[in-house]
């Protein structure tokens, strides 16, 4: 391919030179004789600086966003008015635009995207499809499980995943899309078939200015990202953003889904959630659906209808949609339980804002008092660090009103110190005078916990879910909270290994 074939679609401001190229990098590590390096701003670095770096690794040409950067001898040139405009056109021109020829379903919203891809995910399996996955938790492509650095890859790694999916015959991606992905333009180009809005409740604010910027982030993927706006929309009912993502839809000629509890083209009927699982009349176009999912709780209720909607919008078949829900058992650090043989519950959970807070233990409430039983719910979350910081006490308040005993520790503190960080939470957690302690050191604070609870109770490790490192100021260090507490407990005497082996067999 050539240099020139590589730019077709771009907004070019000026460019010279159209030598062949062997492949495209935006990091100048990555670069090898032939390859067109990209050189763009980003968030906390510019690519303009490194493209010396990248000549000296054998770059054929440069793309840049920088008007300043001149020319160099004998290297193609290219200035673009955005660089990763122009990476996502490049890129997906490098692999034969592999976004337009697999359906991709886009999930966005605040809660339940990883749940709900996975659900997605799923129900494709159930209908005979292959398809690839692309998430917060992990990416899965061509039968490997892949971590996931970004909820949502740059554009030349999006393309990447594309391609060798579509090499091993993949029809289909599912992807979580990120408010951060959106404003910074990573999937510019994406031709999204099916689009999916769960809820929007406060995040990211140390990011966007705003509810209204975050929204506004959010809905750049309905309106169409360099491309026209998705064929299908699911978005739920029972979230005022997302019945204005509705509105917006059909004026945009999308096919608008709606769904919510009692209302929309997919509502439930029938709701049965206990400590085995969530039975219910899931209600579609196609019909009413009986569900079971091994998934628990109210929140798992609306993502399924979220999955169901999108899986309708693909010709999934109502059979399909239901073996697809039952087949799927966990999702990874989304109430996933630790089980130890122990007299008490414990699970580990993703749950970072305050409404997944709200959401969580109202759950571990209402499995805690079912058949008349008196068990406790006790907390154990933090917060992170370098993120919006009036989130915090709002945190604080959530886990206190649900639980009745609560442990305020470290979450990712980052380059913050971990003290500040629980001062800020500590002052909603005492508005709701429940008995709390406090231990910045999460691996004690698991301890504490656990040593805690007593037979019926259950146990909440918010925050960290799938995440199998800690983020602080001497860098990422490995710490599962599903291991910590298997480590814990078998401190104490439970027999982690010998649960586990008894629940297989």
């Amino acid at each position: 391919m050539t240099f020139q074939q590589v730019l077709d679609g771009a907004e070019i401001l000026a460019q010279s030179g159209d030598p062949g190229v062997s492949s495209v990098e935006y990091d100048s590590r990555r670069v090898k004789p032939g390859s067109v390096f990209v050189a763009m701003r980003g968030e906390s670095s510019d690519g303009n600086k490194f493209i010396d770096q990248a000549i000296q690794a054998g770059a054929a040409a440069v793309v840049t966003d920088s008007a300043e950067e001149k020319p160099r001898p004998g290297v193609a040139w290219a200035v673009v008015p955005h660089g990763r405009r122009a990476l996502a056109r490049v890129s997906a021109n490098f692999y034969k635009r592999p976004a337009e020829r697999i359906a991709v379903t886009g999930i966005t919203g605040t809660n339940g995207k990883s749940t709900t891809a996975f659900l997605v995910e799923s129900i494709l399996s159930a209908a005979g499809r292959k398809s690839a996955l692309i998430g917060t938790i992990e990416y899965h492509v061509a039968r490997k499980v892949l971590p996931a650095p970004h909820t949502t890859p740059e554009a030349l790694d999006l393309n990447r995943i594309f391609n060798e999916a579509l090499g091993n015959g993949a029809t289909e991606a599912v992807m979580e899309v990120s408010s951060h992905a959106l404003a910074q333009e990573r999937v510019f180009g994406v031709p999204f078939d099916v689009a999916v809005f769960t809820n929007l409740t406060r995040d990211h604010l140390d990011y966007h200015n705003s509810m209204e910027e975050y929204f506004a982030a959010k809905k750049a993927m309905f309106e169409g990202c360099g491309t026209e706006p998705p064929r299908a929309v699911v978005t739920n009912l029972d979230d005022e953003s997302g019945a204005k993502v509705a509105e917006l839809s059909r004026k945009r000629s999308s096919v608008v889904l709606k769904y919510g509890w009692e209302r929309g083209d997919l509502h439930a009927d029938n709701v049965e959630i206990t400590t085995r699982g969530t039975r219910f009349d899931l209600i579609t176009p196609a019909g009413k659906i009986a569900v079971f999912s091994a998934l628990i709780g109210r929140v798992n209720v609306y993502n399924i209808m979220a999955a169901a909607g999108a899986a309708y919008a693909r010709g999934c078949s109502a059979q399909a949609m239901a073996a697809g829900i039952d087949k799927l058992a966990c999702v990874p650090g989304r109430f996933e339980r630790v089980d130890c043989g122990q007299p008490f519950t414990v699970v580990v959970d993703y749950a970072h804002t305050d409404d997944a807070l709200r959401n969580l233990t109202a759950l571990a409430r209402e499995l805690v008092s079912g058949g008349g039983a008196k068990g406790r719910v006790l907390t154990v979350f933090g917060c992170g660090g370098d993120r919006d910081r009036k989130k915090r006490p709002l945190m604080g308040e959530a886990a206190g009103r649900g639980g009745d005993f609560v442990v305020l520790t470290s979450d990712n503190p980052r380059s913050e110190d971990p003290l500040a960080i629980i001062n800020d939470a500590v002052v909603g957690l005492q508005k709701t005078c429940v008995r709390y302690s406090v231990e910045p050191d999460r691996r004690k604070a698991i301890a504490l916990a656990l040593a805690e609870a007593r037979p019926g109770d259950i146990v909440l490790l918010a925050g960290k879910g799938h995440e199998k490192v800690q983020v602080t100021r001497e860098g990422a260090v490995p710490f599962d909270d599903l291991e910590v507490a298997r480590e814990a407990l078998r401190a104490v005497g439970f027999e982690c290994d010998a649960a586990k082996a008894g629940a297989q067999g």
